[in-house]
């Protein structure tokens, strides 16, 4: 699992780097070949962002007692995101203003203040965009530990009914010996007993033999 999680990675790094690269060049290139150029950093920026939905996914599949690691550079991915996604839109409003001059002509130098103006209230946008994703991303992040968190107190949960159970199981086994011990004390108890009264009645025997000897004998000898 966690080396599809690394492919993903290594694929995403690949593509932010080219990312980043085209966003630098965008302020250099002029006409249809900036156009082309900021279409295609859009593709690549959709590509990106189904590259951590991915990530995230085999993220989830990993054993808890191992999320934190990848969980923790997933965060960092995506702050790279929104950080590219910040420089993309910058140079988006440079490129717009550029495209609305070209249109404008000799009129925009007329339309300056309020170009200034629009500029102002874009950055002023953009700035408040940014707190947003950043919010955004603390809350997804802070959403991702509680779940982590849940997760693990769910295995915690199974795993000491699993003890719970294992030691009901050994209860039980206990139970059961000291009721075979108790049935076997109780048997011997009875072949001692049957033992002593066998060697009892054995002397008892012995002693009747013995007296009805020296009886035969004595009447015997007193007969003669």
């Amino acid at each position: 699992m966690s080396s599809d999680f690394e492919s993903y990675e290594q694929d995403f790094a690949v593509l932010t780097a080219e990312i980043t690269g085209r966003i630098g060049k965008v302020p250099k290139l002029v006409g249809d070949e900036k156009k082309q150029m900021v279409a295609n950093i859009e593709k690549q920026l959709e590509e990106a962002r189904e590259l951590l939905e991915q990530m995230e996914l085999e993220v989830r599949e990993i054993p808890p007692q191992s999320r934190g690691l990848y969980s923790s550079r997933m965060r960092s991915y995506k702050q790279e995101m929104g950080k590219l996604e910040a420089d993309f839109k910058r140079s988006r409003i440079a490129y717009s203003d550029e495209v609305r001059n070209e249109l404008l002509g000799d009129d925009g130098n007329s339309s300056e203040n309020q170009l200034i103006k629009l500029r102002e209230e874009r950055a002023h946008l953009l700035d408040n965009t940014e707190r947003l994703e950043r919010s955004s991303r603390r809350l997804e992040a802070g959403y991702q530990i509680a779940v982590e968190t849940e997760q693990i107190g769910q295995e915690m949960l199974e795993n000491l009914s699993h003890d719970r159970e294992k030691i009901q199981r050994a209860r039980e086994r206990l139970r059961e010996t000291d009721a075979n011990l108790g049935k076997s004390s109780r048997i011997l108890t009875g072949m001692l007993r049957r033992i002593i009264q066998n060697r009892i009645l054995i002397v008892v025997l012995a002693v009747i033999i013995i007296f009805t000897t020296m009886m035969a004998i004595f009447l015997s000898v007193r007969g003669r």
